[in-house]
């Protein structure tokens, strides 16, 4: 746990969330700023910078999280017609929590993967 995260402190109960799904190693809850209908964001218990330090370190935490994501979308009642399941990584892929997250979003047409230059 890094004391000055935000997840972590969601993750230790500080910070109030809208849980949507929990694990002994993970959690689930809506994003404060949803980009689509369904936005939910999936983390680690336990604090990785990013999804490929997880990787690297806790190869098998990094299957929980993605087992996770799956269920929150199948809870979610995405599966019918699809989401999306992202990873932003580092400064340049837009990442502004420094705690690995899996955004799930759906629930309407998510149109082009990126925006045009």
């Amino acid at each position: 746990m890094s004391a000055d995260c935000l997840f972590c402190k969601i993750v230790a109960g500080e910070i109030p969330a809208d849980v949507v799904h929990e694990t002994g190693a993970t959690l689930a809850f809506r994003d404060i700023g949803p980009k689509a209908p369904v936005h939910v964001l999936v983390i680690p218990k336990a604090h990785h910078a990013d999804v490929a330090a997880l990787a690297v370190t806790d190869p098998a935490l990094a299957g929980e999280v993605l087992a996770a994501a799956a269920e929150v979308a199948r809870k979610e009642g995405l599966l019918a017609h699809g989401y999306r399941t992202i990873f932003n990584t580092g400064g340049y892929g837009g990442q502004e929590v420094f705690h690995v997250h899996a955004h799930v979003v759906g629930g309407a047409p998510l149109g082009p993967m990126l925006s045009p230059r």
